[in-house]
């Protein structure tokens, strides 16, 4: 799908680059060199996907992060210059979908952005589960990727919500964190690993479980993986 990106970057040579490439795959594309600047025209360019640097002057990315998903569900790639677990692990529960460690390929960048937007606004029902699934007082909108408990609305970044969308599909199965992983990523992503499961499972845990310490719907299986639990 073409769409609308919004690149948060303040080299011009990165951004410059990025721009060019999404623009070459018929995406429109805004670039914005700060933090505030992005904040601030965020309803106004209504992106369809956030590309957003971690190292930004003035208000950094894991902030904007934090402030732009009061406001937007888009999906939000990091990118960082570190390449270590705290840089990861921070961008993934503040909300972020996926990352990138500097230097990185524009190619491999495109081929991240097509995913995550085929997996936030494509085509999600089938006819193996239909169009909402009901899981107790959870209910599960496959159409129009909304989930409610007791019927309240819950927001999920789109990477959570195809976790648990894959998950409550088959209550029961066990999934093991590498088949999670590929579940959730349609593209070559070699640099990340099992360990980041982990934090979207605890994440996810916080918003639609009652109480997180004591999950009801998506059990630990020890030594193994997670499991929806059966009805």
């Amino acid at each position: 799908m073409a769409g609308n990106i919004m690149v948060v970057e303040d080299e011009p040579a990165v951004a410059r680059g990025v721009q060019v490439a999404l623009e070459r795959e018929g995406y429109s594309v805004v670039v914005m060199p700060t933090g505030e600047d992005a904040l601030t025209n965020l309803r106004d360019a209504a992106p369809d996907l956030i590309v957003l640097d971690v190292r930004l002057p003035g208000i950094d990315g894991f902030e904007v992060c934090r402030r732009l998903r009061r406001e937007s569900r888009a999906p939000v790639i990091f990118l960082t210059a570190r390449a270590d677990e705290v840089d990861k692990v921070v961008g993934l529960e503040i909300g972020a979908d996926d990352y990138l460690v500097k230097p990185f390929s524009v190619r491999e960048l495109v081929s991240r952005v097509k995913a995550l937007l085929r997996r936030a606004y494509g085509e999600l029902a089938d006819t193996e589960t239909g169009r909402t699934l009901r899981r107790g007082d959870l209910v599960i909108d496959l159409e129009r990727r909304r989930v409610t408990r007791d019927g309240e609305r819950i927001t999920l970044t789109t990477t959570e919500f195809d976790l648990l969308r894959h998950m409550a599909a088959k209550p029961g199965r066990v999934y093991t964190r590498n088949q999670l992983l590929e579940l959730v990523r349609d593209y070559d992503a070699l640099d990340q690993d099992e360990r980041t499961i982990n934090v979207h499972i605890s994440h996810i845990r916080d918003k639609i479980e009652p109480d997180p310490a004591q999950p009801r719907y998506i059990r630990t299986v020890r030594g193994v993986g997670y499991a929806f639990a059966e009805d």
